[in-house]
């Protein structure tokens, strides 16, 4: 929210009251609670109006320390986001008071509070990060007319706390409350969650609040208050509502964060590195959890508006394993219902008369899992709209009659997932479906959430729920598979989310276009999303919306397949390689190969996603954070400590260009190729490539060649390779089984000279080969 007219003067019909001089503070368990005064206190005489701001600091847990600033307090609005879900707090807090200033202390992070101009200073033991500095925190009442949602968010405020107190206020403005955090030069901001536009979100003004924008707007899917900076701190800003954030654009050398309400708390979040400021994020709001190694393979999907039925299905997951392309999950769209009918939760008779039966039969010959597509939205036309209607399932209007509309489905009512009877209605819909044969959920939409005009059951501010209604929505599908199929082996393929959404994976970056361009802009937005808290980010490979020409196709499955989750969906044509030219189905099984190779890798950084929350595509800064030139880059990105991937964004024949950072790089698919960083890298990459480079210092345990599926023993026959280590240098490799969280050993790599020595601690571990890839290089050691 902009208040200002420039720098200095407040818009017109604006009225501000700044936290200006602290009057009293108080030692409050891990906290001191302050009264800040909005005008100057000369005497005792100045005390007698307000408005008195109660701000308190604190810190939850090591690292953190946080503010909360209150006007009017109240009993706070629900729902709220829950802390510390999976992990408990670690309490670390120091508390002092000197003569005009209070100190708070947690770890290496400190906020020292002056009194007079009131200022928060926070530093680690090396530097100040950030500041809220004099009339940093106010309370603003602002015209509706000028707010984003302001017929539904208005207040209508009866107090005035001009210096006429009979003056009374017009009804019709909004009460916000905000904060400012300074930038430093040279300081980068990144995160909100999946963010299109511009990977540095300086200059930008993002409103964390879910739409369904697709992802060529600054609309987006899955919004989070949270942002990492390159200075060793993120902010998380501990509000389920729209929160509006100035990144640097009101106040160019500021943060500004304003909710509208009484209140506003955010913590700073320390780290010494990037991933340690995510692991404690994650501590707060929510460690992903452990999914099945199988989710890790192809996905495929009958698309949205194309024809399907029982013989399309088998068609293609023939096709795709006569081509050496083995789906592992297949994935029903819409269409598996009725036309003008979703959700029933009802197979269409018409396609899939023995729904059952058919699904056994494919799983069985073809090895795959079976996703149905699923939405919280009731059509009036579906067979159980007016049993929701009795139940009282779906959110209402304040005059008690179901909320309706026409967008997506005819006169649909939206599930009020607030009401535990209607989750209990939900999931046995679910329930019913996994007694056919159906394995996990794609659960889609959860944005359009009526925010207006609306009860929800329990009592819960339409405002707070628009964002957290998708995170209660995949909880609730995810609870029921993991209910049926256990811990570890439950997913979802979910498209919205909020704080504390990563902990029901898997999340896809929603409806994008056919085109270079998209391409670039779902990767910016799995960047920015792994960047707030997410590990793992999906997209549809090829585009939604159009029919791909065949070298973005090929481009597209090469970045796909690099992916943390794999999944071919598009909107009115095919994604089965075949349709592209029967070279794309080699190009195809030459990545899915590699990605197959690698789930040993693969499969324990989803491992250190769950206990960390690091994810898995990670943006180079995260790794180089020392190197300047990482900080802006958002065409390439790490897939884990380990592997650069350099996706192509240009037709074949035209120069792509990437970086590699300082060190000896090998190629993973072109071992005799070592290149020096850092150096930028302008090359011609041929269409059935894609750039993959291994870190120096690295040891990659794969799996056989050939494998044809994700989950498989990765203790078994593994090819243990040995890139560039320096003499003397020691790697150790923790080994995942496949299953759960369970780990079968470690292999220990000490670099001599010569050939590695590779000591293996766990019996169940057998290694076929050991390779030394140095100097372009390759020395292969079978083992008996």
């Amino acid at each position: 929210m902009r208040f200002n007219d420039g720098f200095w003067i407040l818009k017109g019909g604006v009225k501000a009251y700044f936290g200006l001089q602290v009057v009293q503070g108080t030692e409050n368990g891990d906290g001191i609670d302050f009264q800040v005064s909005t005008k100057p206190i000369r005497h005792r005489g100045d005390t007698l109006a307000g408005p008195v701001l109660s701000v308190r600091v604190h810190s939850p847990t090591e690292g953190v320390v946080g503010v909360k600033i209150q006007h009017f307090m109240h009993i706070s609005p629900t729902p709220d986001i829950p802390l510390f879900p999976d992990d408990p707090p670690v309490p670390s807090v120091q508390l002092a008071k000197e003569k005009d200033s209070w100190l708070v202390t947690s770890g290496a992070l400190s906020a020292t509070v002056t009194a007079n101009p009131y200022t928060i200073t926070f530093k680690d033991s090396k530097r100040t990060l950030t500041s809220a500095g004099y009339k940093h925190q106010a309370i603003y009442d602002v015209p509706y007319k000028w707010t984003l949602r302001s017929a539904s968010n208005a207040s209508c405020l009866e107090t005035d706390f001009s210096s006429n107190p009979n003056q009374a206020q017009k009804p019709d403005l909004v009460r916000y409350t905000h904060s400012e955090l300074n930038l430093s030069p040279g300081e980068l901001i990144y995160g909100l969650g999946e963010q299109f536009g511009a990977f540095v979100k300086n200059g930008q003004t993002v409103s964390v609040w879910n739409q369904d924008g697709g992802t060529s707007s600054e609309q987006a899917y899955k919004c989070v208050p949270f942002y990492i900076t390159n200075r060793n701190y993120g902010v998380f800003i501990n509000h389920p509502g729209e929160v509006e954030v100035e990144a640097g654009s009101e106040k160019v050398s500021r943060v500004g964060v304003s909710v509208a309400g009484e209140g506003l708390e955010y913590f700073i979040i320390h780290g010494q590195t990037p991933l340690e400021i995510l692991e404690r994020y994650t501590r707060i709001t929510g460690r992903p959890a452990v999914l099945p190694a199988w989710t890790f393979g192809l996905w495929l999907s009958t698309s949205f508006l194309t024809s399907y039925d029982e013989k399309t299905v088998s068609g293609f997951l023939q096709g795709m394993q006569d081509r050496s392309c083995p789906v592992r999950v297949f994935h029903l769209d819409c269409f598996w219902m009725k036309q003008y009918e979703w959700c029933s939760f009802t197979f269409d008779p018409d396609n899939f008369p023995d729904p059952k039966a058919y699904l056994s039969e494919i799983k069985t010959k073809y090895g795959v899992k079976i996703c149905v597509w699923i939405n919280p939205y009731i059509s009036q036309l579906s067979p159980i709209f007016q049993e929701a209607v009795e139940g009282g399932y779906l959110i209402k209007r304040k005059d008690g009659t179901p909320w309706q509309w026409d967008l997506w489905q005819p006169g649909l009512g939206v599930v009020d997932i607030t009401n535990p009877e209607a989750r209990k209605w939900y999931a046995e819909k679910l329930e019913a479906l996994i007694d056919l044969g159906v394995d996990c959920f794609k659960t889609d939409f959860g944005e359009r959430i009526p925010h207006a005009d609306v009860t929800f059951h329990d009592g819960s501010d339409p405002m707070r729920i628009h964002n957290t209604y998708s995170v209660i929505y995949n909880e609730l599908v995810f609870d029921v598979l993991k209910k049926r199929f256990g811990v570890g082996e439950a997913v979802v393929f979910a498209r919205s989310s909020h704080a504390g959404g990563q902990r029901f994976p898997v999340h896809w970056g929603g409806d994008c276009e056919s085109t270079f361009e998209a391409m670039a802009e779902a990767l910016r937005g799995a960047l920015s999303l792994t960047l707030s808290g997410f590990a793992f980010a999906s997209h549809d490979i090829g585009g939604f919306e159009g029919h791909p020409p065949p070298e973005i196709y090929h481009r597209w499955v090469a970045y796909g397949l690099f992916s943390s989750h794999s999944r071919l969906h598009g909107s009115m044509s095919y994604r089965v390689p075949w349709q592209y030219g029967e070279e794309a189905a080699t190009y195809m099984a030459k990545f899915l190969d590699a990605k197959h190779r690698l789930m040993p890798y693969l499969y324990q950084l989803s491992l250190v996603g769950n206990s960390k929350g690091h994810p898995m595509q990670r943006a180079m800064f995260l790794e180089f954070l020392d190197d300047r030139t990482t900080h802006y880059l958002d065409r390439q990105y790490m897939l884990g400590p380990n592997l650069l991937v350099a996706p192509v964004f240009v037709p074949e024949g035209e120069e792509t260009e990437y970086y590699l950072p300082a060190g000896r790089w090998t190629s993973f698919f072109h071992p005799e190729r070592v290149l020096e960083g850092p150096t930028w890298v302008k090359e011609v990459v041929p269409i059935d490539e894609i750039p993959v480079w291994v870190r120096p210092g690295s040891v990659l345990c794969l799996g056989p060649s050939r494998v044809g599926r994700p989950d498989y023993d990765f203790a078994k026959n593994l090819e243990v390779q040995v890139y560039e280590l320096a003499v003397g240098q020691v790697v150790e490799v923790e080994v995942p089984t496949g299953s759960g969280k369970q780990i079968a050993g470690t292999i220990k790599v000490e670099q001599k000279e010569g050939q590695p020595s590779v000591d293996v601690s766990g019996s169940v571990i057998s290694v076929s080969a050991v390779s030394l890839f140095a100097g372009g290089k390759v020395t292969t050691r079978n083992v008996d």
